[in-house]
């Protein structure tokens, strides 16, 4: 079977000396880097800086 991370053009971003170790890192890296990312500015984003702090939602725990 082959796997679809062994592609030819891989291997000519990678230097010939890398481990598989670091060809694990560096494909985990561009995954994590590919995904989508979250929205940014706007409505998103004052709705995240509004949002109620951690210890508001629980009176209980205040003095």
């Amino acid at each position: 079977m082959t796997d679809p991370t062994d592609a030819a053009d891989d291997s000519a971003a990678a230097p010939a000396t890398e481990s598989p170790v670091q060809r694990a890192l560096r494909l985990k890296q561009a995954a994590i880097a590919a995904r989508e990312k979250p929205p940014r500015g706007g409505r998103f984003q004052r709705e995240q800086a509004a949002r109620i702090a951690t210890g508001k939602s629980k009176p209980w725990m205040s003095r």
